[in-house]
This record gives structure tokens, C-alpha cells and sequence, in this order.
């Protein structure tokens, strides 16, 4: 027998103070109140019934006293939590790794139980069969690992942490959750591992290699069973730059079950159904659908995606075995108006171009006007045709053909004659959507940038388009009159004005219709936002996001419409809220087939063994119930004036 809990050399002193302080209340006497009564005979033969039994008593008393001390023997003798010399030496330490991932929202049948569900029951069936000196910890793998209880004994904490798991949208890291489980385990007793799962974990390997078990051992506990699913597996969404009323939709969908599906796949433009298309898939098929001109949607879209009903009158419309992939959500860029002021001598070809958007509210003037409009007006956007001039901080400014005495300086010496863009820098938004590669030009000036300005296009002579930013505000410089090139007779010249425009303005340019879940989100915060916002999920759940360099920094894990707003204080300039979507896009995670078996370092994990679910080992649990019962007896027998 050995204790655990307090040893022997600690538990004899607490016994010997506490047996003298009992021994000590028994001996104390009770001080009788003398009372006169009448004399009697009848009190002689009392007095000799008194004597008679008067041995009796005392070994009553004695009785009463030695089974306090043994019920203080037993409640000291508790508190050293004795063992067994076979528990103690084969007591385990666990983690048990139980996947969270998206997969495991996976339901076996039509209006079954998720395997997540399913998870939940094995692991609290592990806690019922616990030993007595099994220590283990629960966590929960998706793209994070996540303790969901401390590493302990203690059944109802277990149970509870059990109880909170919760499946994301996300993929699981296996490999972060070994690194994790292993660090948890170095240098503890009898060392494992339970990893419960579907078995959609892929190879435990990241940049530092492949996981090393070395002389941990590895359980593996699979769930599910069901493996049909069709998915939504790619989805973005972007305007038109000429016509922001109208959008373009770029789809895939893949049946990764083992049969032929017959599927429908809805588009629904701000809850409004926008389109219907009924596909069919063979097993293992991918099927990318791509939607040119669609109009009927403002801000939200959002992809649905169903096995098609049955052909027969009245029949039950089946589902797949994931509904989680079966949706797929975007948010298209605000359609604002941009105020432009245009500054030009005269020039239909910019005029014209700057008509094709709806959206832009131009304001034409000549260059002597320019003083005078800037007092009275305020612009998003300013255009200098062939003009130079230091305009408001703050308002960014596109420069064709421009001269000394702007942000930018030329060599207005040496002039390029027929230059060419043998250089672009294709990536950057002013150029999307553009090919300037052969565009004539008859002339053009030197563009001299500045440390930190961006030479966008130019030629073996020098620089022609270059975009940076003076004290914080943006500019566009392009070196030479339009009028003098080929440039507007090409669809290059009005998209090359839009996406600068977009780019002053930060549109949809580098727009993101949606977020893949399990990454690291930057959104752009709603105006005012200075330190942190609200971000609320889909389910109505809030938490503090931080703000960096103006956008909000989260670790996203949930599918759907979500929705950044501006903490409210006094003072504040008033801001709107951001409306973001986020997906789970990720065949591997559809891929809900379960795995049997389970590889990790060349060893199979195995089945999990050693809970055995019964009454536990732990020996003061029964010493307090015999405490108890002594304690009733005892009771009992006083009021029965036996001990007494």
C-alpha cells in the first residue's frame, strides 16, 4: 500500500492532535446542577441499580470514545489517498487528440448523428474508464491546437471538456497536434496518445521533418462511416470595371463520393435567387462553372449547392453526408460614387473614357479654373492633363504628360522618341486587365522616381509609368500625351484609367470576394477604427479583434457572412460596418471517406485499450463511505441510549 496524498509523516502528527483533542472532550465531566427532592426509599434501591451498572457505563463510554478515534483514524488515514502498489507504478499519462476539422460535421445517413457527436460519446466513455491513477488531457485539432482541460485525474473536468468540443471550418494540423501532444508528454509516466478522428489528417510532417514518436505509444480511435459528398471547392467574385452594375462568378464543384450525383447548384444575389443550373457529376469528377454577366445582386452573394430531388412523385430529397461544403459565400465590392475632377486643356479621349462608369461624378475645368474650383468643391479623385500643380494633401492625383513642378520630377531635356513598355510590372492594380506591351507612342518625357516610388512601365531610355505616394497620399505619373499614342484607341486606355481610380480609392482592385477559413484574416476596418473592433461571427458569437496599419487582424474558423463594427465611444467619427465573407474551400476536408488506420513514424496506431468502465480504484473513496455508515450507526445507537 502506498499514499499518494499527504504521507505518513505528516498524516501522524495531524492524527495524534486530533486524537488528544477527542480523548480530551471525553474526559471533561459534566458539571450536574444539584436539585432537592424529598427522601425517599425509593432512591436507596436507584442508588444500588446505579452502582451495579456503573462498571457497564464505563465501558460504554469507552466503546463511544474508541470508535471516534477509529472514524479520526479512517478520515486522516483518507486524506494520504492510499494506493496500490500495482496502481501506482502503472498509472498512465494521455492526451487524447480528437479532430475538430470541418470533416467531422460529417453525418452518417440522412438526419444522423455527426461524427464530431459521435467523438463527443468515445471520449467520455475513456473518462468513465479511467484508472485511478490515469492522468489525461483533452484537446481539441483543427487548424490550432487547443487545451480543453488541464492534464489531471479528475473525471468531472474531463467530462466537461468533452462536452465543449466543438467542429470548425477549417482543416485539422495534425502535425502541430502531435508536436503538441509530444511536448505535453516528455518525461511523464507510461506516455500516449489517443488521436480520435475520421482519419482525414494527411502525413504527420512540417517544415522541421517528420514527427518522432520514440517511446510514446499512439492509439487510434476512428469515427463515421458515411462517404458521400458533392462539394463546392472553388468561388470568386468580381465587377466589371465598366459596368459595376453587373458581376462575374467563377465556381467549382466535385463529387468526391464513389457514385454518380445528379446535383443543383443555386446563386442567390442578396437572398434573391439569381440563377439555377442542374449538373450531373460521375464519381471523383470536378466540374469548374464559370458565369460571365450576372446582375440582381447589390452587396451579398452566396452558392447553394444540393443533390437534385428525385424524379418519383412525393419522394424524400436526400442530402450528402457534409452539408458544411455545400455553401460558398462572397461580398462584392461597395458600388460608391467617386467625385473626379478632371483638369485638362481640352481632351475628348479622357472625357470620353471617363463617361463608361456610372459611378464616377466628373467635374471637367480648364487649368486656369483650378484655384477656384478647389476652394468651393471636394474631390475623391484629381486628374492633371499636361498640368503641374501642388494640390490638398490628401487628394490623390493621376498625371498625364506631366511637367516640372508636380511629385514627380522629368527630363524634360532629353525627350523619348517612340518609346516602348519593354518593362511592366504586371502586378500591380493599375495594370490589370491591360496589355500595353505594343501600344505606339510618338514621344514622350523621362520620368525621374523618387526613393520608394514604384516604376510600374517603362523602357530601355527610362521610366514612363510610375505610381508612388507623397506624404501619404497617392499618385499615378504617365509619361507622355495619350494623344500622341495609339493608347485610347485600345479597351486598355479606359481599364487603366478605372483601375487607378480603384487604386486611389482602394476598390476592387485588389479586392477579396471572401476568405479561406484557417488563415490569418486582414480586413479592412471599418472608418475610425484606430486600436481594435467587434468582429461577429456568423453565429452571433463576438470577439475582440486588434488593429493593424488599418485592417483587422483574426485567425478565422467559421463559414459565412461575418461582420466587423467600431467599438462606440464618445467622440468618435461615426463609421459602418464591414461585411466580409469567409469559406471553407478545401477538398481534402471534403473527402469524408474514414480511414481505418492510422501511420504515424511507420507505426500503427492502435486500438485503444486499458478503460474499463466500472467502479474506480481510488481506496478513500470507500473509506469515507465507511466513515459514513460508522458515523450511522454510531447515530443510531445514541439515540437509542445504547452507547450512552
Amino acid at each position: 500500500m502506498h499514499l499518494v496524498g499527504i504521507p505518513l509523516a505528516q498524516l501522524l502528527p495531524i492524527f495524534g492532535v486530533a486524537a488528544a483533542a477527542v480523548v480530551g472532550l471525553y474526559i471533561l465531566k459534566l458539571r450536574r446542577r444539584p436539585v432537592a427532592v424529598p427522601f425517599e426509599r425509593l432512591w436507596e434501591r436507584i442508588l444500588r441499580d446505579k452502582e451495579a451498572t456503573s462498571l457497564f457505563s464505563r465501558l460504554k463510554r469507552l466503546l463511544s470514545l474508541l470508535l471516534q478515534l477509529a472514524i479520526l483514524a479512517a478520515l486522516v488515514f483518507a486524506l494520504g489517498d492510499p494506493r496500490t502498489a500495482v496502481e501506482v507504478v502503472k498509472g498512465r499519462t494521455l492526451v487524447v487528440l480528437v479532430d475538430t476539422s470541418a470533416s467531422m460535421k460529417a453525418r452518417d445517413g440522412d438526419g444522423g448523428r455527426s461524427r464530431l457527436e459521435l467523438a463527443r460519446d468515445e471520449v467520455k466513455k475513456l473518462v468513465k474508464g479511467l484508472g485511478a491513477s490515469d492522468r489525461m488531457l483533452i484537446a481539441s485539432m483543427d487548424a490550432v491546437v487547443t487545451p480543453m482541460s488541464p492534464l489531471t485525474s479528475d473525471t468531472g473536468v474531463l467530462d466537461d471538456a468533452a462536452g465543449r468540443l466543438d467542429a470548425s471550418d477549417c482543416r485539422a494540423d495534425f502535425t502541430r497536434g502531435l508536436r503538441y501532444a509530444l511536448d505535453t508528454l516528455r518525461s511523464t509516466r507510461e506516455p500516449e496518445v489517443v488521436v480520435v478522428s475520421d482519419g482525414g489528417l494527411g502525413e504527420a510532417k512540417d517544415g522541421l521533418g517528420s514527427v518522432k514518436l520514440g517511446d510514446v505509444k499512439l492509439s487510434y480511435l476512428p469515427v463515421g462511416k458515411g462517404k458521400r459528398n458533392v462539394a463546392i471547392t472553388q468561388f470568386a467574385v468580381r465587377r466589371y470595371p465598366l459596368d459595376k452594375a453587373r458581376y462575374e462568378v467563377m465556381i467549382e464543384v466535385q463529387n468526391l463520393g464513389d457514385r454518380e450525383e445528379d446535383v443543383e447548384l443555386s446563386l442567390f444575389g442578396d437572398d434573391v435567387l439569381v440563377d439555377l443550373t442542374k449538373l450531373h457529376l460521375k464519381a471523383g469528377e470536378r466540374l469548374p462553372r464559370f458565369y460571365p454577366s450576372l446582375g440582381g445582386a447589390s452587396r451579398t452573394l452566396e452558392a447553394r449547392l444540393g443533390l437534385a430531388p428525385a424524379p418519383v412523385p412525393n419522394a424524400k430529397t436526400e442530402s450528402d453526408d457534409l452539408p458544411a461544403d455545400d455553401r460558398a459565400y462572397a461580398v462584392l465590392p461597395e458600388r460608391r460614387r467617386t467625385k473626379v475632377l478632371a483638369v485638362t486643356a481640352g481632351n475628348t479621349y479622357l472625357e470620353a473614357a471617363l463617361l463608361l462608369d456610372e459611378y464616377l461624378d466628373v467635374t471637367t475645368i480648364a487649368p486656369s479654373q483650378l484655384q477656384a474650383t478647389m476652394g468651393v468643391q471636394k474631390f475623391d479623385v484629381a486628374i492633371l492633363d499636361g498640368v503641374s500643380a501642388s494640390l490638398r494633401p490628401g487628394l490623390p492625383t493621376l498625371y498625364l504628360d506631366p511637367r516640372d513642378g508636380g511629385p514627380i520630377k522629368v527630363d524634360a531635356k532629353k525627350p523619348m522618341v517612340e518609346p516602348t513598355f519593354d518593362k511592366l510590372e504586371r502586378k500591380h492594380p493599375i495594370l490589370r486587365w491591360t496589355a500595353l506591351e505594343n501600344v505606339g507612342i510618338a514621344s514622350g518625357v523621362k520620368l525621374l522616381p523618387a526613393e520608394g516610388d514604384k516604376v510600374v512601365g517603362g523602357s530601355e531610355e527610362g521610366a514612363l509609368l510610375v505610381a508612388g505616394a507623397r506624404q501619404g497620399t497617392k499618385f499615378v505619373a504617365l509619361g507622355f500625351d495619350v494623344r500622341q499614342s495609339d493608347l485610347p484607341l485600345r479597351i486598355a486606355w479606359p481599364v487603366f484609367l478605372l483601375n487607378t481610380i480603384n487604386w486611389f480609392v482602394e476598390e476592387d482592385t485588389e479586392y477579396l470576394s471572401s476568405f479561406k477559413t484557417g488563415d490569418v484574416w486582414h480586413v479592412p476596418a471599418p472608418l475610425g477604427a484606430t486600436n481594435e473592433v467587434t468582429l461577429v461571427e456568423p453565429g452571433g458569437k463576438e470577439h475582440r479583434v486588434p488593429v493593424q496599419d488599418g485592417r483587422a487582424v483574426y485567425f478565422g474558423t467559421k463559414a459565412g457572412f461575418h461582420r466587423l463594427k467600431k467599438p462606440n465611444r464618445p467622440g468618435d467619427p461615426p463609421g459602418n460596418d464591414v461585411v466580409f465573407a469567409a469559406n471553407l474551400v478545401d477538398p481534402v476536408e471534403s473527402a469524408i471517406a474514414p480511414k481505418t488506420d492510422l501511420i504515424v513514424d511507420g507505426k500503427k496506431g492502435g486500438e485503444v485499450a486499458g478503460f474499463k468502465v466500472g467502479v474506480r480504484r481510488e481506496l478513500w473513496i470507500y473509506i469515507l463511505l465507511a466513515v459514513a455508515m460508522i458515523s450511522a450507526i454510531e447515530w443510531a445507537t445514541y439515540h437509542r441510549r445504547v452507547t450512552v
